[in-house]
């Protein structure tokens, strides 16, 4: 994913920054330790889509 557009993008809860999950198949935010899923390259940053993480952002 572009730096550009991740560095624009926040995580819908709780308005942090995003970084890519170890996979690159979703973006975490390390404050709420969620994930939003990547399709298609867009990430979709939907509250209802988001789960859990337990891993470690990359």
């Amino acid at each position: 994913m572009d730096r550009r557009l991740l560095d624009l993008l926040a995580c819908p809860q709780c308005k942090g920054g995003l970084q890519p999950c170890a996979q690159r198949q979703a973006l975490c935010c390390p404050r709420c330790h969620l994930q939003y899923p990547i399709r298609d390259d867009i990430p979709v940053l939907l509250l209802d889509e988001a789960k859990p993480y337990v891993d470690k952002p990359a």
